[in-house]
């Protein structure tokens, strides 16, 4: 074991880290592939291959009959055409023959049935003559005995072990699976199906991590979580290193005074590298221990599943003999301003969509611990070192994590959130198994200015004219003058006052919002919601700087309810749907006009029609009116037509 190194919190690059955690594991191991094993070809999918697949028989093994018809010998054809036929005898000059059938001795060719006449007399007809071997498969026209027929460290594949199976192998030498243990850590964590209280964190990131392992062609070992304590960790990493090639310890790996894998790993062997120039992920530590590669993970789920992609799979390819296999990767547009944390690669998901000729990207939330962020992730967009961020409308490149004909078939929905939106999108994946909807929830504003950049198929808008009371058209003509847009209603809806069950605070109106008890989660700005609200303050004389927590702000209903819900907030002004979800209490305060607004463009395109053609559906209407606070009565309709 080399000499123990002292253990600090680094910020180095990725490539680096990496780099000197494999250099470390090769002068202490070799760090070569994993030894092989036999097994039957029919267990062999996914396998790698350990040695060379040499073919023990030619394919085919004999000359085959590659068309139905008559067998002959090609000299004795020579001379027929369509004013000179040429008779055969069956039996002596030609025999009938099935595709795959033994040539017979001293044939060299094939007449296909549908040129042959069948005569009286045991005779056939020709009216045109065969070249040598003409419809034969020819022993080893496929495979000849001998050849190489898989190299090693090939990554086998359906149509491999058919090729294998062909030239007469009925069992492959692989390389032996990367055993990998998971072991997660922290004494909140709690297994699946076990009653939560206050404080409780359902331990989750293992199921996810060995998904990982099994997709890259390994084996997982879960551990059952272990509390904050560093000896129950070193013995738990002690039993598994004995076992596995990789050990996982996820999270406990921070700088602080919580970094209880790190002083496990440090006590039990070597701590290489601890700290990535990497966001999310930046605590990620890298270990050796009795000779094998342990890897400290950090625990919220994204920085723990990124890290392990961006560290993890490296080694088990490795130990495999793969490299390992990248990302395709497009260029696209972003559609809005990312700021740069500064000193860190940050790897952004994002939602792509192709609008025209044009791809463009929005990147998702990008806290650590936001899973769902992955779930929504068509790509990721990699934010390099020391760069202040990437300004609306700069092109990127995106590495994809869904195919290019998926993008293609994806409706890019770009605006204010609504619930029935959700519904629409899961309906037209239902009915439309290759289309989806990617919605991006920046607000009506937002939307229209995304249609206005050409960025976005559709827009989700429900902004009011406080001086005609009208919603979304004058702002249409004022941001959209030049396009021809079409707007179509999907829903009108309840707003109102979003508030804990039993409404203790005994909030009755919006003139209760400047009660210094009383705290507010508001909505981003340029969100409808937001757009509402201070019309409704202005009309009520109340200023907004007065009002606790008008400057918190999230994106969408539901989260203005789970701040209600989760006691953070006392009122948020959301729809009732939302409410409904989270069983609170709702005190409405007016309907409001919630549209799609369409190009004409994308209007009449296959691209929409699918996802028009749901809303006349009196079933998804009706699965629409059972969230509560919504009138379905103009869904789908034209409101109205504008430019042009």
């Amino acid at each position: 074991m080399p000499e123990q190194r002292e253990i600090y919190f680094e910020d180095i690059p990725l490539e680096e880290a990496l780099g000197r955690f494999l250099t470390a594991l090769e002068e202490i191991q070799g760090l070569a592939p994993l030894p092989s094993e036999e097994v039957p070809i029919e267990e062999a999918l996914g396998r790698v291959t350990a040695k060379p697949v040499w073919a023990s028989i030619s394919s085919p093994h004999y000359h085959a009959a590659a068309m139905d018809g008559v067998a002959v010998r090609s000299r004795e054809t020579y001379g027929a055409s369509g004013t000179s036929p040429r008779q055969l005898k069956i039996g002596e000059q030609a025999r009938w023959i099935e595709t795959g059938e033994v040539m017979p001795q001293g044939y060299d060719a094939v007449i296909m049935i549908e040129h042959v006449q069948e005569m009286a007399g045991g005779e056939i007809e020709i009216m045109s003559p065969v070249v040598p071997w003409q419809h034969v498969r020819l022993m080893g026209e496929d495979i000849v005995a001998t050849e190489l027929v898989l190299p090693q460290n090939h990554l086998l594949r359906p149509v491999d072990l058919g090729a294998v199976a062909a030239c007469g192998l009925a069992t492959l030498w692989v390389r032996r699976k990367v055993r990998v243990a998971i072991i997660p850590t922290g004494s909140e964590l709690v297994p699946l199906g076990r009653a939560l209280k206050p404080g409780d964190i359902i331990e989750f990131n293992s199921l996810v991590l060995a998904g990982l392992v099994k997709e890259y062609g390994g084996v997982a070992t879960r551990f059952p979580p272990l509390p904050d304590d560093v000896e129950q960790i070193k013995m738990a990493v002690k039993e598994a290193i004995t076992s596995h090639e990789i050990v996982v310890v996820n999270a406990g790996c921070s700088a602080g005074r919580r970094d209880w894998a790190t002083q496990a790993l440090s006590s039990l062997g070597e701590v290489v590298v601890h700290g990535i120039a990497i966001r999310p992920g930046h605590p990620v530590v890298l270990g050796i221990v009795e000779n094998k590669p342990v890897v400290g993970l950090p625990g919220y789920p994204v920085s723990a599943v990124l890290t392990f992609d961006l560290v993890a799979k490296p080694i088990m390819c490795h130990l495999q003999g793969l490299a390992p296999a990248k990302l395709p990767q497009i260029e696209a547009v972003m559609t809005h301003k990312v700021l740069s944390s500064m000193g860190e690669d940050e790897f952004l998901r994002v939602k792509v969509g192709k609008v025209g000729d044009k791809v463009v990207v929005t990147s998702l939330p990008r806290g650590a611990g936001i899973i769902m962020s992955l779930v929504r992730a068509d790509g990721l967009v990699c934010l390099p070192r020391f760069c202040e961020g990437i300004p609306q409308g700069e092109k990127v490149k995106v590495k994809l994590l869904r195919s290019v004909e998926e993008i293609e078939n994806t409706i890019v929905a770009i605006g204010s959130h609504d619930i029935a939106l959700d519904l629409l999108a899961n309906e037209l994946q239902k009915r439309h198994p290759q289309m989806a909807i990617s919605s991006s929830n920046v607000g009506s504003l937002g939307g229209l200015l995304a249609l206005k950049h050409g960025e976005a198929h559709l827009a989700t808008s429900h902004l009011l004219d406080e001086e005609t009371g009208e919603y979304n058209i004058s702002y249409i003509k004022h941001l959209l003058p030049d396009q021809e847009i079409v707007v179509v209603n999907l829903v009108f809806r309840q707003q109102g006052l979003i508030l804990a069950k039993g409404n203790p605070k005994g909030i009755t109106s919006l003139a209760d919002l400047s009660r210094q008890e009383v705290s507010l989660v508001n909505r981003q700005r340029g969100a409808g919601t937001r757009v509402l609200l201070d019309f409704k303050l202005r009309q009520l004389g109340i200023n907004p700087q007065a009002i606790k927590g008008y400057e918190r702000v999230e994106y969408t209903h539901l989260a203005v309810a789970a701040a209600v819900a989760s006691g953070t907030a006392d009122v948020g002004l959301g729809i009732r749907a939302a409410a409904n979800a989270l069983e609170l209490d709702f005190i409405p305060q007016l309907w409001e006009q919630y549209d799609l607004v369409i190009p004409k463009l994308y209007y009449h395109s296959p691209l929409l029609e699918p996802l028009l053609d749901i809303l006349s559906l009196p079933s998804f209407q009706a699965e629409v009116m059972t969230l509560g606070g919504y009138d379905t009565s103009q869904m789908g309709q034209v409101i109205a037509r504008l430019g042009g």
